[in-house]
């Protein structure tokens, strides 16, 4: 997990949490009810919005999207670098050696297709369409937990018109006030902070991790076309660092 993320996570309940503690106590915020509203119906509606086995999926691309850390651009240059100097002296099947210590799968598979010969247009298409399938999947994550995003919140509200009117019903009896009047407000707040704090930055964070990976990905595919054409080292280099910012090519 990278660090602003964990930041992120740090500060958001860390000041909520703190907020609640410095007021009254975490008590006083626990009604089971509200939580069965907003967290059972936000899922609930989630389900009838997409198929199961999408919303079971999601939660490996989040695990990957947001623990598995990604090849470095800079890393990754220094790598088909090496690459290039070595296939220039050796030959392109010298690399056999070298890609069983490549931890990137889509690096080494790569490689591993243009060490089996394939020209390089088939190797571009054959990575294209495993490129198309993973945003297809972090866009379908991110898709995901940016409707759930809006249906909590939703749900907040409806929880809030049931106690509400569990309370004009009860008005008669004072004792019955405070318990409907707090599942009027706690379904709201709930909804708020699982909207606010989970779903939306977990989107985000899949649309942010997605775009460097197909970065990398595309970067990915451009050495290994150089390689299979047998580019000069000098040459692919430049190449990779074409899909850089300047201020980041100059570091």
């Amino acid at each position: 997990m990278d660090i602003a993320t964990v930041l992120g996570i740090l500060s958001a309940t860390g000041l909520v949490l703190g907020a609640i503690f410095m007021g009254s106590g975490l008590n006083v915020f626990i009604n089971i009810p509200s939580l069965c509203i907003v967290l059972g119906g936000t899922i609930g509606v989630t389900l009838i919005a997409y198929p199961l086995k999408d919303f079971l999926s999601v939660i490996k691309v989040v695990q990957k999207a947001l623990f598995t850390k990604n090849i470095s651009t800079s890393e990754l240059i220094s790598k088909f670098t090496s690459f290039a100097n070595k296939t220039r002296k050796e030959g392109i099947l010298a690399l056999e050696s070298e890609i069983k210590e490549v931890k990137d799968e889509f690096l080494k598979k790569g490689v591993q297709l243009s060490i089996d010969g394939l020209e390089p247009q088939q190797i571009q298409n054959i990575l294209d369409t495993e490129i198309d399938f993973v945003r297809d999947r972090h866009k379908l994550g991110a898709d995901i937990f940016t409707s759930m995003g809006t249906f909590a919140p939703a749900m907040g509200m409806i929880g809030t018109l049931i106690g509400l009117v569990q309370m004009l019903q009860s008005m008669d009896d004072p004792s019955t006030i405070g318990p409907a009047m707090a599942v009027a407000l706690l379904t709201t707040f709930y909804g708020s902070l699982m909207a606010n704090i989970c779903c939306m930055p977990i989107a985000g964070k899949l649309k942010t991790r997605s775009k460097e990976e197909m970065l990398t990905k595309e970067m990915t595919i451009q050495g290994i076309i150089s390689l299979s054409n047998g580019d000069n080292p000098r040459i692919l280099e430049q190449k990779l660092l074409a899909f850089l910012p300047p201020v980041k090519e100059k570091g």
